[in-house]
């Protein structure tokens, strides 16, 4: 990502967080960034390409760190353990990220949906790792998705 994408990016992860997307502005965003809109245009062709792209990268990065770091290990409860530090990591240190994303996960529009189903999928791969474990004898048996919905939940609250 290059620098001007970079910064459009993370001006509009902030302004998202703090004000929301509808009352975030494309001029708001440009007049931060300190770019005319011509550029803004250039990397994204809209606002809501700008937070399509946000959410994209922020789950990405997410669930690589998840990948590379739980590729390592063998024992399930030891992953579920990596994902738990990963996520308070990225809560830490994106912590805009994680505004954004449950704040749009409530609503009926397109982008909730989107929101949705990236949690959804993000909680099935935990599911995944949990049922795993549980094949394994290394974790009881009990309602996967259960415990993967907690583990993801109790992280953020």
């Amino acid at each position: 990502m290059n620098k001007t994408k970079r910064k459009i990016f993370e001006t509009s992860m902030k302004l998202f967080a703090e004000k929301g997307y509808d009352a975030t502005s494309i001029e708001e965003i440009t007049a931060t960034v300190g770019v005319a809109k011509g550029t803004l245009y250039y990397h994204f062709s809209s606002k809501e390409e700008i937070f399509q792209f946000l959410v994209e990268e922020g789950v990405k990065l997410l669930t690589n760190s998840i990948t590379i770091k739980t590729a390592k290990l063998t024992n399930s409860l030891d992953k579920i353990k990596a994902i738990v530090l990963i996520e308070l990591k990225v809560l830490v240190k994106y912590e805009s990220f994680m505004t954004i994303i449950l704040s749009e996960i409530w609503g009926t529009g397109t982008r909730s949906k989107m929101c949705r189903d990236y949690v959804f999928n993000y909680i099935q791969m935990i599911q995944e790792i949990v049922e795993e474990g549980m094949k394994k004898g290394e974790i009881i048996e009990a309602d996967a998705n259960v415990i993967a919905s907690r583990n993801f939940w109790f992280c953020l609250f």
